[in-house]
């Protein structure tokens, strides 16, 4: 018996082996071998199964080594190979996605994440099995508990306010599910929040459920662990961001989405695999249900709830504690107050939270000192070499590019007019200036800083959020990562610098994301208190902060929805990205307006009414000096798309070209 194989990594050509006597050789399509090649071995996935080679060979046909160990999951390769399908690539993608976690090798920057093992017979109590439901938590958790039981697919939303224990739900249907036999994935768009997921979920579920993460904080050692529970198709709990989505689990029983409107779910490299969107395919190919969770559900989300019929259920009451007072302040107010960035109101309420020893979290999306440097007599600003970005300034005089890390002193005098003055403007602010500025407004005040500079450092992240929960830090600067999930029950106020410095990009779901943004970092204030609230400053008034009420978030929907119809953007259409990427400008540019031609010539003889847009420069439109150009197709069938694109000859191009469906912006 003889196969054909790919190699998951290096050498892509099909190569023919030999299955020797003693191994199985029952069907072993998409399953995954050891074989030699030339002196050493590698891992191979088999394409093809057959008694004799077609065709004569000069040399001699190997043997495979051993077949690898792999759960078995009947449904894992039709699931693939339609993700695949999706995104424009080879299905060996994802196979070499999770089988690359088994060669790694440890790294000093994980935080341990054990698995927790199965105890003792006489050990088996549960920490919590009576959850005490709501009648609104009960009324889901009834819905959902038919489908378990049934097994079929149903999506289900849940619209649950800040603090309304959608995670007592989340807890009911892990639990049911185990106690099927079956396995459930609990996803979150972030690492830092499936962390504090795993903590929690380890701590209040019952001892017996295996709780295991799959995420870059996981160690080698329990990815392994938890690789062999797949094996033998233990029921467990996965927590994770982007990986658990693609692993082969026969026992698939649920899926539930935390935060189901961030875009973190979707990758930053490509392909740009989007985490929800695959959830739900595997959820209808494994015929599950899923259930999808926020305080502020996407409009793509919402318009399924409306046209599809998926199902539709809210939490409208906190859990504890009562919704804070919002108060929107205008920053071109300039009353007597000692620093632009922070108003007489907010001033005042952060020294009351002081006098009360309670909280406060100031929130503003962006990190460092000042977002650019600009000399005051000829208008140079200090730029990134190797992007299109300006450099922004850090404490010790420090310029960085927030993208490929370069980094500068901040010289005395100005590299192009060479001016002695030495007269700069610092324009904007970020986290490291307010942390400054607060300081010296309270200087006995704890302050911590909690952005992507310190969250990409694992180990002082958790340092910084474990000395908040605990109250040895009194004012919490960050950014977007503190907006989600967190429970600080010391919270009364949060203070908003700059609500509407996102609202203006040229992305046509700006205002979503931005009012999403704002709901959910308003919402860590109040969760365990009578009196809280919300200061909310911005530059110009804007008919979202009308919804900042989060009870009345779905008023938000109708306004908005209506703007999409208008302008056929999604959901009211398909929207796919087409990324060119070149180290050479001119190329890029000569290929862009190449490929655009293209299309659009492609388009004309399309009966689908398509429409293109570009070729354009996205915002930040060189990295790493590589430079990126983007065209975009709007269409109603995504499958129509994805052949369109499957004519471009790429060979044609010295650019790469991407595909990535649904792009969250």
């Amino acid at each position: 018996m003889f196969i054909q194989v790919k190699l998951l990594k290096g050498f892509q050509k099909i190569l023919t082996y030999k299955i020797p006597e003693g191994i199985n050789n029952g069907n072993l399509v998409g399953k995954i071998v050891r074989v030699p090649i030339r002196n050493q071995e590698t891992s191979a996935i088999v394409l093809h199964q057959f008694t004799q080679p077609t065709t004569k060979t000069s040399f001699k046909i190997r043997e495979i080594k051993y077949i690898e160990p792999f759960p078995e999951d009947n449904d894992y390769n039709p699931f693939i190979a339609q993700l695949g399908r999706y995104y424009q690539i080879d299905t060996l993608h994802f196979l070499k996605r999770i089988r690359s976690f088994l060669g790694q090798k440890e790294t000093s920057d994980l935080i341990p994440s054990h698995i927790v093992k199965p105890p003792k017979k006489s050990e088996k109590k549960s920490k919590n099995n009576n959850i005490h439901l709501t009648a609104e938590q009960q009324k889901v958790c009834t819905f959902l508990s038919n489908y378990l039981e049934n097994q079929s697919y149903r999506p289900t939303v849940l619209h649950g306010v800040t603090g309304s224990g959608k995670t007592e739900i989340y807890k009911k249907i892990i639990i049911e599910t185990i106690e099927k036999g079956k396995t459930s994935l609990l996803l979150l768009p972030e690492v830092t929040l499936a962390i504090q997921f795993e903590k929690l979920m380890r701590e209040q579920l019952p001892q017996d459920i295996v709780v295991c993460s799959f995420h870059s904080g996981t160690t080698i050692k329990n990815k392994k662990a938890m690789w062999q529970y797949l094996i033998k198709q233990k029921p467990i709990l996965i927590i994770g961001v982007h990986l658990p989505v693609l692993l082969p689990i026969a026992n698939l029983g649920s899926i539930i989405i935390d935060e189901e409107h961030e875009s973190g779910y979707q990758e930053k490299k490509h392909p740009k695999l989007n985490t929800k969107d695959a959830a739900i395919l595997r959820a209808y190919q494994y015929n599950i249900p899923i259930l999808l969770g926020s305080a502020t559900p996407s409009l793509s989300t919402l318009f399924n709830v409306k046209t599809k019929g998926w199902n539709f259920f809210q939490l409208k009451k906190r859990f504890a504690g009562t919704f804070p007072e919002i108060k929107t302040v205008y920053l071109n107010d300039k009353k007597c107050r000692r620093n632009f960035w922070i108003s007489q109101n907010l001033e005042d309420e952060i020294r009351d939270r002081l006098s009360k020893k309670q909280q406060a979290i100031i929130f503003l999306n962006r990190r460092g000192f000042s977002f650019f440097v600009q000399c005051k007599k000829c208008d140079f600003i200090f730029s990134c070499p190797n992007c299109s970005v300006s450099l922004t300034l850090h404490k010790n005089h420090i310029l960085t590019c927030h993208y490929c890390s370069h980094t500068i002193t901040h010289p005395q005098v100005c590299p192009t007019c060479k001016d002695k003055h030495k007269k700069f403007i610092k324009k904007g602010i970020g986290t490291q200036q307010v942390v400054t500025i607060l300081e010296k407004i309270f200087p006995h005040a704890r302050i911590g800083r909690a952005d992507l500079d310190t969250t990409t450092k694992k180990k002082i992240w958790q340092k910084t959020i474990n000395e908040f929960e605990n109250g040895t830090i009194d004012i919490l600067v960050g950014t977007q990562t503190i907006t989600k999930g967190f429970h600080f029950p010391r919270v009364t106020l949060v203070g908003i610098l700059w609500a509407d410095l996102h609202l203006h990009f040229p992305i046509f779901n700006a205002t979503e994301t931005t009012l999403q943004q704002l709901i959910q970092v308003a919402g860590r204030a109040g969760r365990n208190n009578i009196k809280s609230k919300v200061i909310v400053q911005t530059m110009h008034d804007h008919p979202v902060f009308k919804f900042l009420d989060e009870v009345n978030y779905l008023k938000f929907y109708e306004y908005e929805i209506q703007k999409r119809k208008e302008l056929r953007y999604p959901p009211y259409s398909r929207l796919v990205e087409i990324e060119l990427k070149h180290t050479h400008e001119p190329d890029i540019e000569k290929e862009a307006v190449m490929l655009a031609t293209y299309l659009m010539d492609q388009l004309k003889q399309q009966a689908d009414t398509m429409q293109l847009l570009g070729p354009a420069n996205p915002p930040v439109s060189k990295i790493k000096n590589t430079h990126m150009r983007k065209i975009y197709i709007k269409g109603n069938n995504i499958h129509l798309i994805g052949k369109l694109f499957q004519t471009i000859d790429r060979t044609k191009y010295k650019s790469k070209i991407f595909f990535t469906p649904n792009p969250a912006n």
